[in-house]
């Protein structure tokens, strides 16, 4: 199985851990618009892309082909961060050793297909645009209202433009809309390729405006996602976001997402049973893309807000497999069709295990 994930930092680091249970061939599409610590240091300094997220996809991935204990070693070495108080205090190796590969190379996929081969890792990992990108933000609820003259709140609904992945995914205001800059990226080819080659795509978990939402700005990489035929899974998040997303329901993040990308069309939309209060919501929202809801525990049991590389996979397993007829038997089951179709007769189960019914509200 051919997969591609799509993201950014500890989201699609997430997304990886699982999809590397299910398959060996899989291309992370990370987003380049970090504007902070390490990666944004050596971006504004050297002037090439930031380069945190993608160290953290390889890291994902390392060790694929050999789980031996030198990938192990370089798994550790390109996640180890100095010390101290110089001017290396903070930066993490691999960040480093990156930089100068693209230096080098003067290519940052060949570059990374370097890192690959050095960290055992099989599939690819490459940047969304082969340029840097700023995320622009228009922001509401920044400032307090303040007394009108016929007595209403004056200011309330005024936008104020944030800039930078940071300052986005931290902001206390609540996000309307967001950009990119420069606002036609050139997509990198190869990510684009593997979009259209892919038999699973998985948008998201991640923070949803800075490491999700990009991905559908880049027009030559949303062209491909959209005419491509693989089976396009959407992963929510176990919990709001502090600040970009801070009291936002399962459903809202469908609606902020078909409100950048109107014309995206999803096969399953996963999310966490304890993280939905009212699954009919959320079932409405995914059937505007054209997609079922697949509802089962995807997070750890310690009850922090991360998801479970062995449930995740196996939920990804069930949405990139499963099969829906919108037929009499179908919905008996209480199984909504959505974008899914098959052969089945109709009254027969389509699905041999009964017990998984409730997962698809």
């Amino acid at each position: 199985m051919r997969a591609v994930a799509l993201g950014g930092g500890h989201g699609l680091h997430a997304t990886l851990t699982a999809l590397r249970r299910l398959t060996d061939d899989i291309t992370a599409v990370v987003v380049v618009a970090d504007d902070g610590g390490s990666s944004g240091r050596i971006r504004r300094e050297l002037d090439i892309l930031p380069l945190g997220d993608l160290r953290m996809a390889l890291g994902a991935l390392a060790g694929q082909e050999n789980a031996g204990p030198e990938n192990t070693l370089w798994q550790r070495v390109f996640e180890h961060r100095y010390g101290g108080h110089g001017a290396l205090a903070g930066h993490a190796v691999g960040n480093l050793l990156l930089a100068g590969l693209v230096e080098v190379l003067d290519d940052p996929v060949a570059a990374l297909d370097q890192a690959c081969r050095l960290l055992g890792v099989t599939g690819r990992v490459l940047p969304m645009s082969t340029q840097p990108v700023d995320i622009e933000a228009d922001v509401t609820g920044i400032q307090p209202s303040r007394p009108g003259p016929a007595g209403g709140d004056q200011g309330r609904d005024v936008a104020h433009r944030i800039r930078g992945q940071v300052a986005v995914a931290t902001t206390p205001g609540r996000v309307q809309q967001v950009r990119l800059d420069p606002r036609r990226p050139r997509a990198c080819p190869e990510a684009a390729e593997a979009l259209r080659a892919a038999d699973l795509i998985t948008l998201g978990p991640g923070s949803w405006f800075s490491s999700v939402l990009p991905h559908l700005l880049v027009p030559e990489l949303f062209t491909a996602l959209v005419e491509s035929e693989a089976r396009k899974v959407l992963v929510l998040n176990l919990a709001p976001q502090p600040g970009e997303t801070a009291g936002f329901s399962p459903e809202q993040h469908l609606e902020v997402l078909a409100a950048h990308a109107p014309r995206l069309r999803l096969d399953v939309v996963v999310a966490d049973t304890d993280a939905v209060p009212e699954p009919d919501l959320l079932r409405r929202g995914a059937e505007a893309f054209g997609a079922d809801t697949l509802l089962t525990t995807v997070g750890t049991s310690d009850g922090t807000p991360r998801h479970d590389p062995e449930a995740l996979a196996e939920a990804l397993a069930d949405a990139a497999h499963h099969r829906v007829e919108q037929s009499a038997g179908a919905a008996t089951n209480g199984v909504h069709g959505g974008a899914f179709s098959g052969a089945t007769a109709p009254g027969a189960d389509p699905r041999p295990h009964q017990e998984e019914d409730r997962r698809w509200p």
